[in-house]
């Protein structure tokens, strides 16, 4: 039985609709009415990391389990270890992030990261780790200012990131959970070349057909967007971030996506246009 969590986020989404029905499947969510392109033979359970029960009845006959957690600083990962090991799970796939490999990177989301990756490492557990670049589907923020002003606004513009297509590595993820040869894996995974917000800019006019209008945020600017919705620490972890990102830590290339997937990885160009209605005025 694969145990997949995150199932209403990026990744998990895109995962879902890749586990054929033929597979045992158990969906993990707080919300379940939000599940949504799950395996017709899957089933939906509520579960939420602060309730330790609800996660014992979700770990129930499961031998490989899809990790995701996002709150920056909690102790889900340690609270969901020990009940999946005490649960008799096998093999824990976990979503990282790339920065945790870049001994540079030491803010609080990749310090975070990198704890998590420790706390699996001795669980007792086989494991692989999954550590992607920044996503493509996040220019989907820009979506409502390019549908209302034809504007980007973003912090360095010029900087490159490596970013890769959420599909990508929902079919790694795929493959490392239903085939053997992956256990105690770290795979870094990017898209095929590095682009920076403006040329994503220059690239989603293209496909739009219309101009659009790239303007560059001061770190200021950017501190105060954020603060709106997030806490001061990771406020100023994403400005690091940005910063590294400025000096080129994040431009380097992998060829995993196709070493794992046998094709290339996809390009922003191929998901902005699979993803264009977002963008495009009603």
């Amino acid at each position: 039985m694969i145990l997949v969590t995150g199932a209403t986020g990026t990744v998990g989404r895109e995962l879902l609709k890749r586990l054929g029905p033929d597979l045992p499947v158990r969906v993990m969510a707080r919300e379940p009415a939000r599940v949504a392109d799950a395996p017709r033979t899957a089933e939906t359970v509520r579960a939420d990391y602060d309730d330790p029960a609800s996660l014992a009845r979700a770990l129930e006959g499961v031998d490989r389990v899809f990790l995701v957690t996002s709150r920056v600083g909690r102790d889900d990962d340690a609270r969901f270890l020990r009940l999946a090991r005490s649960a008799g799970v096998r093999h824990v796939v976990k979503l990282s992030a790339a920065a945790v490999a870049d001994e540079r990177a030491d803010d609080l989301i990749t310090r975070w990261q990198r704890d998590n990756e420790e706390l699996l490492r001795g669980s007792g557990m086989e494991w692989t780790l999954l550590r992607p670049r920044s996503f493509m589907s996040n220019t989907l923020s820009w979506a409502s200012s390019i549908r209302s002003e034809g504007v980007v606004r973003a912090l360095y513009g010029e900087s490159v990131n490596s970013c890769v297509d959420p599909r990508d590595i929902a079919e790694v993820a795929v493959r490392t959970l239903t085939q053997p040869g992956h256990t105690g894996r770290a795979y870094t995974l990017t898209g095929p070349q590095a682009v920076s917000a403006a040329g994503q800019t220059a690239q989603l006019a293209e496909l739009l057909g219309r101009p659009l209008r790239f303007e560059e945020l001061e770190p200021g600017q950017a501190r105060a967007m954020w603060a709106a919705r997030h806490p001061e620490p990771v406020v100023e972890a994403l400005l690091g971030s940005a910063e590294r990102q400025r000096r080129g830590a994040k431009s380097g290339v992998e060829d995993t996506v196709e070493e794992l997937a046998g094709r290339p990885a996809g390009s922003f160009r191929e998901w902005a246009a699979d993803h264009l209605s977002a963008f495009a005025r009603p």
